[in-house]
């Protein structure tokens, strides 16, 4: 018959799911161990970082070039101590007797090309940050031999004065002509985190409506409450059930990962914070990116140290700090809170009935691949169209994966703070909202037919049948 709801009996629904879920133990310790793993991590990552510092490497160097062992100088990581009168050769043979960890070697200078070429020898892998220190270091010394060549008096002075350092401040522009500073690393940072939270959600939670069906429908638990329980009530009083779970979760997430980095900075100390605020490449490699994204993003974070120390401003150009808090102030935060509600509530709203339809239609988790496949596609894809957003978040796919209903709630998100038309919102969420009663009912009917299925592997064509059932 038609798909009717009586929320009498879904309230009643959502209540058990929510109360036989929020009393289990997995739920308590989940909330728990959570925020704690996830303090300990950050903990360890920063001591970590603080010990990596640590490694002291002693270097012998053989310059046969003559002008790079002058640039290599001592720091508190690196010795160099200087082996250029010695064969290369008995200096690698004999490197552990001289108590040194490294062997540099220069080439001759190449008098044509005018450049040298430089080796390294270790027992251990130096890493990256080795090697491009000493390639810095070489490419100076080079540079520096190379303009002597020219002969040229002053000449370095004459460079250093040369050398400039241009700022681009961001205007953005309303319909008025207003002007409004923007910093797009701001815009970046949040709507990449609304994105992801939204991607989150829907994957983490998704999952959990679909195994909480598979277990009720395995326990055979189903057929008695199918027989006074429409499925259609049964299917959405699960999705909210979990949802409220999910937010319960969130919240004490939230709250005792606040309460546990707050008691652990206080314990480890605020030095190893600010040590890491100082360090950009440290940050980095602690949030996982590399420095180059960093450096991207790092108009904004960069920008906050040197506004402290920047007092001479060139006239007219404004502080980075100002920049910053202009382009927060200038986030259209009303329209970006109520859009994340209705794009968080629709989005998992959607793909949570879908997942619910798929666990209906499977008896175990492992039979659930195949099926889930179609699901986890659009959102893989809105993923990588977020990341598309930052650097064009006009382009035509950011677009229209932010129209699309099943990309939308994550691309759509990253898209706001960039600014979009009013039009484009609301045909974003109506498309969404439509597609959401479309998929629920589909959805439904599969629930209806596959929560009482046992005994075989369900396909595509099979919910395709069931869809045709009357």
């Amino acid at each position: 018959g038609g798909i009717v709801m009586n929320f009498r009996i879904i309230k009643t629904v959502i209540a058990r799911e929510y109360l036989t879920r929020v009393k289990k133990k997995s739920f308590l310790v989940t909330t728990i161990l959570v925020p704690i793993i996830f303090a300990a991590t950050m903990i360890v990552v920063g001591v970590i970082m603080a010990g990596t510092k640590e490694r002291k490497q002693d270097v012998a160097v053989v310059d046969r070039s003559g002008i790079v062992m002058s640039h290599l100088h001592d720091t508190d990581r690196l010795t160099f101590t200087d082996y250029s009168s010695e064969n290369p050769d008995s200096v690698k043979a004999s490197l552990s007797e001289y108590g040194k960890d490294v062997l540099v070697v220069v080439s001759p200078l190449d008098s044509a090309k005018k450049t040298v070429s430089v080796q390294t020898y270790s027992k251990d892998p130096l890493g990256v940050e080795f090697t491009t220190g000493l390639a810095d270091k070489a490419n100076d010394a080079v540079e520096e031999y190379r303009v002597q060549q020219y002969g040229i008096d002053n000449l370095s002075k004459i460079m250093d004065e040369v050398k400039a350092d241009v700022k681009v401040t961001e205007y953005t522009m309303d319909d008025e002509g207003n002007e409004t500073i923007s910093e797009s690393g701001i815009y970046m940072i949040i709507s990449m985190l609304l994105g992801i939270i939204i991607w989150m959600f829907i994957m983490m939670f998704g999952g959990q409506v679909m195994s909480s069906v598979i277990e009720e429908k395995t326990s055979r638990v189903v057929e008695v409450l199918i027989s006074s329980v429409k499925a259609i009530d049964l299917m959405f009083g699960k999705i909210i059930g979990v949802a409220l779970v999910a937010l319960t979760q969130f919240f004490l997430w939230i709250i005792l990962t606040g309460v546990l980095v707050s008691v652990a900075t206080s314990f480890v100390g605020k030095d190893m914070f600010a040590q890491m605020a100082g360090n950009p490449e440290m940050m980095a490699q602690t949030m996982g990116v590399t420095p180059d994204q960093m450096q991207a993003l790092g108009g904004a974070t960069a920008t906050l140290s040197s506004a402290a120390d920047s007092t001479s401003v060139v006239a007219g150009e404004p502080d980075e700090m100002s920049v910053i808090v202009g382009t927060l102030v200038n986030i259209p935060w009303v329209k970006l809170i109520v859009s994340f509600l209705i794009y968080f509530i629709l989005g998992y709203l959607l793909y949570a009935s879908m997942f619910a339809a798929v666990g209906s239609a499977v008896e175990n988790e492992g039979d659930s691949q195949q099926l889930q496949m179609p699901l986890t596609i659009p959102l893989m894809i809105a993923y990588f169209i977020i990341l598309v957003a930052f650097q064009n978040p006009d382009s035509s796919v950011v677009v229209w994966g932010s129209m699309i209903p099943f990309t939308s709630p994550i691309v759509m998100l990253a898209r706001i703070p960039y600014g979009v038309p009013m039009w484009q919102l609301v045909v974003s969420i109506a498309l969404l909202l439509v597609t959401f009663v479309g998929c629920a009912w589909l959805s439904a009917k599969i629930y209806k037919v596959g929560i009482l299925m046992f005994g075989k592997k369900s396909t595509f064509k099979d919910l395709w049948k069931w869809l045709r059932m009357k």
